[in-house]
């Protein structure tokens, strides 16, 4: 098997079917395989030519998706978002050129949300605290091609070639096996949002390469299951319940990759500093 999609679904049927048609198109290839894990959603049916795991619970988008890869046997594994328009075009591209260059554990096309803009979720540097200061601060949207204020989204890269990054989002993310299995795939911790830096992460420090091709993209409808994204909080049928709970695990994804990759990098004043503006952000957004 080359390839196993995984796509973890919550709630967002009409997305899914949409995602499925687009990736589908008139058939699957025969070396490719599709697994959709269902966290529990209160509506689901289902998909010929596509396995399906149902939860009986939200287990999250880690957990939920290390349930699929335990279950799949491509040689890549690709992590897809149900909220995704993707072509098998596309897809093929990604995989080629990982094919090409054997250091590249990670691989990720341009994503772009729904208005044609930048995903820029899709193209990250690590959150480290000056990263992240100059970021949530506004001083990277101010410089946004600079190498010292703008590294939380690496802005200053060349956009239109294939390059390097520090980490891409999980929507469409495409892992080695042997990248994955190095590192135990995704961590069970972070519930929804940091699993897919994480990994990018301890990938990296495993000499492996995350890569940025833009010459292929798909759309994002960001923020469909969690209704917490501005780009689509105003067509989300995410009940308040679920909105809560996504930015509560959020802001618990910032302080476990803080913790997890950073505390003995920083004194111990920089880690209060974080631990305060964490803080602030939960307070600003009413976590």
């Amino acid at each position: 098997m080359k390839l196993s999609i995984i796509i973890v679904h919550f709630n967002t049927p009409g997305l899914l079917e949409q995602c499925l048609n687009s990736l589908i198109e008139k058939r699957l290839p025969g070396d490719w395989e599709v697994i959709v894990v269902d966290n529990a959603s209160t509506i689901f049916k289902q998909y010929a030519n596509v396995q399906i795991i149902k939860n009986k619970e939200n287990l999250g988008f880690s957990k939920a998706n290390n349930i699929g890869i335990q279950k799949s046997s491509g040689e890549y594994v690709l992590l897809l978002n149900p909220d995704t328009v993707v072509s098998q075009q596309a897809i093929r591209r990604v995989i080629d050129y990982t094919d090409q260059h054997t250091d590249g554990g990670v691989a990720t096309c341009r994503v772009e949300l729904s208005g044609g803009e930048l995903d820029d979720a899709c193209h990250r540097g690590f959150p480290t605290p000056w990263n992240a200061f100059c970021h949530f601060s506004g001083i990277a949207s101010l410089f946004p091609h600079s190498t010292i204020f703008n590294g939380y989204h690496l802005g200053y890269q060349n956009m239109h070639k294939i390059h390097e990054i520090d980490a891409c989002a999980g929507a469409f993310m495409l892992i080695r096996r042997s990248a994955g299995e190095e590192v135990n795939w995704l961590d069970e911790e972070y519930f929804w949002y940091g699993e897919d830096i994480d990994i990018c992460y301890r990938l990296k420090q495993k000499a492996w390469k995350v890569l940025y091709i833009p010459d292929v993209k798909i759309v994002h409808y960001k923020g469909m299951a969690s209704g917490i994204k501005k780009q689509t909080a105003g067509i989300s049928k995410a009940d308040e319940f679920t909105k809560a709970g996504a930015q509560k695990a959020r802001f618990d994804a910032m302080r476990i990759f803080y913790r997890k990759h950073y505390l003995h990098q920083y004194p111990r004043g920089i880690t209060f500093i974080v631990d305060k503006g964490i803080a602030l952000l939960g307070w600003i957004h009413k976590v």
